[in-house]
């Protein structure tokens, strides 16, 4: 490494947040980057360790399991080369492995920095922070188009289902080979949930739409408001592509089948946060004041939850509860949980911190749930509660609270159904095949709701397998 004593000489220094109390004011980027100088100091904390344990890959050991970048994303050498002041080298280093850095960068909860060596003694490297400056000075200077350009056509068309991470990655990587590739997504803008999943604070729309706008300028089509199997059919697909590759998500929402679920006023979070995102990309970041007054409760824990309260405090809420069925997790590691395993320690996401701010640490009710809604003319007004133990309600520790708006954010199950039923797909195999010869699966559709870098990973593992499936050299 440039500076083998940069972890002593520099304490670790991340990205800073605005201030509480200004930042849910709007919908505008919640976190600020250093400067190049400070920057390039922070890379310099990469130390000479030997085994890099950030990029050891996401796996189980005795059952347990540990942590790493699960995407094989080459750490050590461009956090060296940041330091350096070699940036378009450090751009194709990163990019070798990772074609959308802009995103986790900013949303990825980053298992690689706490699998650092670092970390075994004090804190690990930013590497997440480190991995966006290095995006940003690409898109500055132009290198990202570039670096996305095949070098000859080979006349092979692909349609990619799907527009989120795995959709985005496999099509990146497939133009790279030569691929004719169109990308078909069901919403009125590409992104997937990258676009409406994610608020605009944490991922602003504008890094989403200009990596589209990239893609579109390396010659990557994307058609839009289409849901297959509605506007278009499996045979039509398959008559105009060679290949095809669902990248659908698992978009499938976990319910809560429990009396008065069909009032309005309850409703998917997913559905929540699209709807505040359309209304950022119509009236710009400005807080709303949709919710004033208004008495919410998320049920579920997680970033997307994270992410309701967020938008919620934004929107003005009066009361903000949330309800979570687990167990609250110990505030430090248990001796069963040591490093380089992933913490299973309690965490206080951005939204939480909002919450707490304005309405006080009573926020979380841990080991509880909904057992049923009732309302006056059609819309939820009153929500009964239950202890509940082993994910089950515990009888007679009912309690009643009046709400006005309940988000359920309690993950997703998997695939659209219609989507693989389309295709007549019965079987996914490891190697992202299917039973129909033509087309294969990536992402969370074949693998479960999972973090946006598994996404990228599967992303460009897919156009591997369908670049030898086609007997194209790579």
């Amino acid at each position: 490494m440039a500076d083998p004593f940069g972890f002593m000489k520099y304490p670790r220094e991340t990205n800073p947040y605005r201030d509480v109390k200004e930042r849910i004011k709007d919908f505008a980027e919640m976190q600020l980057p250093l400067s190049d100088e400070e920057r390039r100091k922070q890379a310099a904390r990469c130390m000479n360790c030997g085994v890099p344990h950030c990029h050891a890959g996401f796996f189980y050991a005795g059952g347990k399991a540990v942590s790493g970048c699960p995407n094989d994303n080459l750490i050590p050498e461009w956090n060296d080369l940041v330091y350096r002041q070699e940036d378009k080298r450090a751009f194709e280093r990163l990019t070798k492995t990772n074609p959308l850095p802009e995103f986790t960068g900013r949303v990825c909860p980053a298992p690689c920095e706490v699998a650092c060596n670092e970390a075994l003694n004090g804190q690990g490297i930013t590497i997440k922070d480190n991995e966006r400056f290095i995006i940003e000075q690409g898109f500055k200077f132009d290198w990202v188009i570039d670096s996305g350009m095949p070098q000859h056509r080979n006349g092979i068309k692909i349609a990619v289902i799907g527009s989120g991470p795995a959709g985005l990655s496999a099509a990146w990587q497939l133009n790279k080979f030569g691929f004719d590739v169109t990308v078909y997504e069901r919403d009125d803008r590409p992104g997937g949930l990258t676009m409406y999943g994610i608020p605009n604070m944490k991922l602003p729309k504008e890094i989403v739409s200009r990596r589209i706008a990239a893609m579109e300028a390396v010659g990557i089509k994307f058609i839009v408001n289409t849901e297959v199997g509605v506007d278009i059919t499996a045979a039509e697909l398959k008559a105009q592509y060679q290949r095809i590759i669902l990248t659908v998500g698992a978009r499938s929402a976990r319910d809560l089948a429990v009396p008065g679920r069909e009032l309005k006023g309850v409703m998917q979070a997913v559905d929540f946060l699209t709807q505040a995102t359309k209304e950022v990309l119509q009236n710009g970041t400005k807080a709303t004041k949709l919710l004033a007054g208004k008495k919410v409760v998320v049920i579920g824990g997680g970033d997307t939850g994270n992410d309701c309260i967020a938008t919620a405090v934004r929107q003005g809420a009066a009361e903000i509860h949330q309800l979570e069925i687990t167990r609250q997790p110990p505030k430090q590691r248990l001796a069963s949980n040591p490093w380089p395993q992933w913490p299973m320690v309690a965490k206080t996401g951005y939204g939480q911190q909002e919450a707490q701010t304005l309405f006080g640490d009573n926020l979380t009710a841990y080991e509880t749930t909904a057992v049923g809604f009732s309302g006056k003319d059609g819309r939820v007004t009153q929500m009964t509660t239950s202890k509940a133990r082993l994910f089950k309600p515990v009888a007679g520790t009912e309690q009643d609270q009046p709400v006005d708006l309940v988000l359920l954010a309690m993950g997703f199950t998997g695939p659209q159904k219609s989507v693989m039923d389309a295709f007549g797909i019965t079987q996914i195999n490891d190697d992202y095949s299917t039973n129909e010869e033509s087309v294969f699966v990536a992402g969370d559709a074949r693998r479960g709701p999972s973090l946006v870098i598994w996404g990228i990973h599967e992303g460009r593992m897919v156009a591997d397998q369908v670049a030898h499936s086609c007997e194209v050299r790579l």
